[in-house]
């Protein structure tokens, strides 16, 4: 019978995705870091402040981003606490995008519920994101690592960069593929390779392994984000919780439009500026929008660039300690692309 119950434990375990396999691992770590966000969004002459930030951090999420803190500073020996005040500021950081975006795109959904600034208003989702981003750095000073909040504040910089480069390039058929990576580096990937990266620095790892945990986290972000945007277009609704389409919907210039508007004829060219650029969409558009990837087989392309970076991402942790967080790291990477299958 224990036999039994060994087998079933060890399934139950091999059956888990790897993101719920890393938080089992760092499950004593995360709960010290939630413990530190409820207590970090409280303010005392503010109610409406964790009253909206409970809104969007108790919503669910995988956390990953904190997570990858936590487990690149394990991954590098690391003995200390301040892993949990940089994984903290890494959620932080993350809340408070959200909340301005959310604002920036109108945004009425955010992990299956209403958006704050839906059910208070955009008011208070941007200067709720305000104070998030301004915890986030007492957070990060209180480590005493200039070099901790280098890397934090270039990535929060670099993050409001690319969120403005996104809003001016969104529906610009001139947008290139060379645009859409500096988009994602700026948007997603920055808080990823930040957040692999502040891990390494706090454990005192070398900088061989430090570039590798920067590389990972840049690399991961990239593939998670291509991923995302090629779901949009073959994706379960089910599983994404989007409608196909809603990219082309919302006029957003991804990846697998991007290459189809570079290989587009002048008679596809000139759909692509009604529909995206100007915004004149017809029923029956996302089915000729479909049928052009279709033709230049830009979905396949696109799947094609996703699984290159996420093997950019597990050729990282090749310098790095072995360690049974390193090959949930890679098991990450794969199961980031494993979504496209």
């Amino acid at each position: 019978m224990s036999s039994l119950k060994a087998g079933n434990a060890m399934n139950q375990v091999t059956s888990q995705k790897p993101h719920e396999l890393l938080a089992a691992t760092l499950s004593s770590e995360m709960e010290a870091v939630n413990s530190l966000i409820q207590t970090r969004m409280a303010s005392k002459h503010a109610p409406r402040i964790p009253e909206v930030t409970a809104h969007l951090v108790e919503a669910g999420g995988k956390r990953l981003r904190p997570m990858l803190t936590l487990a690149a500073a394990r991954l590098c020996g690391y003995e200390g606490e301040h892993h949990i005040k940089l994984a903290a500021t890494v959620e932080f950081i993350h809340t408070a995008t959200l909340l301005h975006d959310d604002v920036v795109d109108e945004s009425g959904q955010r992990r299956g519920r209403p958006t704050a600034n839906l059910l208070w208003d955009n008011k208070s989702s941007v200067l709720v994101g305000d104070y998030l981003f301004s915890r986030s750095f007492q957070l990060m000073v209180e480590t005493g690592s200039l070099k901790v909040l280098d890397i934090l504040a270039n990535a929060s910089a670099t993050i409001a960069e690319g969120e403005v480069l996104q809003m001016t390039a969104a529906s610009n058929l001139a947008t290139d593929e060379a645009v859409y990576l500096q988009v994602v580096r700026g948007k997603t990937a920055a808080l990823f390779s930040a957040a692999t990266e502040v891990g390494g620095v706090i454990a005192g790892a070398s900088e061989t392994e430090i570039k590798a945990l920067f590389d990972y986290g840049d690399a991961l972000g990239i593939a998670f984000q291509i991923a995302d945007d090629l779901l949009d277009y073959q994706g379960d609704s089910k599983a994404t919780g989007k409608n196909v389409g809603d990219d082309f919907r919302e006029r957003k210039l991804t990846l697998p439009v991007i290459k189809a508007v570079a290989q587009a004829t002048d008679e596809e060219h000139a759909f692509w500026t009604r529909t995206i650029e100007k915004g004149r969409q017809e029923e029956g558009d996302l089915e000729q929008a479909l049928a052009l990837m279709a033709k230049y087989q830009t979905l396949e392309a696109t799947r094609q660039d996703a699984l290159n970076w996420a093997a950019k991402a597990t050729d990282a942790l090749t310098a790095l300690p072995e360690h049974p967080i390193r090959q949930m790291l890679h098991d990450l990477a794969d199961y980031v692309v494993s979504r496209l299958n």
